[in-house]
């Protein structure tokens, strides 16, 4: 299984509704555009072309039924989508845990830094040495 990431797989998911019609095709087991409709703030028409778009990037599987399409979760396809959001995921798991180390280093040369000025000015404060003085010389 791949888990390189599929850009049109994942602007199918950014949707919010896409992504609900998929808990509801999930939920039910399979769903026409109808049912899912009437579970959604969106018409028949919009539920269509919706689920036409999950179909395009395989997500969902579509049956003639009568009139209707009846679809369903391809969950090969959907466990490739979990796949590839883990993947990200680790992979930004990873960078976050380097900018974390970067910052703690940052961090911590700046306390150092701050202790040393600390020390520095728990130092008394040496006075410059006075220079001997000259003896006159005698005038000629």
């Amino acid at each position: 299984m791949s888990t390189a990431v599929d850009d049109d797989l994942w602007s199918a998911i950014g949707d919010p509704t896409r992504r609900r019609m998929i808990d509801l095709l999930l939920a039910e087991g399979q769903g026409t555009a109808t049912t899912l409709s009437a579970h959604l703030p969106v018409t028949r028409q919009a539920v269509t072309k919706h689920l036409a778009v999950l179909d395009r990037v395989g997500l969902v599987r579509s049956a003639p039924a009568g009139r209707e399409k009846h679809y369903r979760v391809d969950e090969a396809q959907l466990a490739r989508a979990v796949a590839q959001l883990n993947s990200v995921g680790e992979m930004w798991d990873a960078r976050l845990r380097r900018v974390k180390s970067l910052a703690e280093a940052i961090q911590r040369d700046r306390n150092a830094e701050k202790e040393s000025e600390k020390e520095w000015a728990k130092q008394p404060e040496k006075q410059p040495a006075k220079r001997p003085e000259r003896p006159e010389r005698p005038e000629k």
